[in-house]
């Protein structure tokens, strides 16, 4: 199986999943926003932005503090809604560009399923057919639109992921082979 972060390096990208920022987050004792984030996330809603904003932030300031030369971030699951891409913009205007929009295109179904198959040893607090159904609607509601925006700005690689895992890998290494 392969993995994003390992995918990202071989392009020279650093993997950061705001998705995965939370939940350490959550998980660091003493964090101001460990159970406002739980709650966010067990409800399948979007954690406010200048909470995702400050881990991602931090996040790739400490990436390129560490080493200059890492300044190309593959950012997994932001951003989730119009707050976001405010929130986004005001803060990284002139400090990051968004070169493309990697879109993973899977049935709600399919989506379901899979997850349902990854929480029975993810350990995840949503993986399960409520959180999801609630995660599905918040991303038609919210995510979709954010989308369609950059699909209109001509920045959207969209990817089948219905697919076998080998064929979505193969378009993606497509994709990153002529993105760069």
């Amino acid at each position: 199986m392969w993995k994003k972060s390992h995918f990202a390096e071989k392009y020279g990208y650093t993997h950061l999943s705001a998705g995965d920022l939370l939940r350490d987050e959550r998980k660091r004792p003493g964090s101001q926003y460990g159970e406002l984030i739980e709650n966010y996330i067990k409800e399948g809603e979007i954690v406010p932005v200048e909470i995702t904003i400050s881990l991602l932030k931090r996040a790739m300031d400490q990436t390129m503090a560490a080493n200059s030369q890492k300044n190309k971030f593959l950012i997994d699951g932001f951003p989730r809604n119009e707050d976001n891409l405010q929130g986004w913009n005001k803060t990284m205007d002139g400090k990051a560009d968004v070169s493309f929009v990697l879109f993973f295109d899977c049935d709600n179904e399919i989506c379901i399923s899979r997850c349902l198959e990854r929480g029975k040893s993810s350990g995840r607090s949503d993986d399960n057919r409520e959180s999801l159904e609630k995660r599905i609607h918040t991303y038609l509601q919210s995510t979709k639109p954010i989308i369609d925006l950059y699909e209109r700005m001509g920045k959207v690689r969209k990817v089948d992921a219905s697919k076998s895992v080998d064929e979505v890998f193969e378009k993606v290494v497509q994709i990153f082979d002529k993105e760069g």
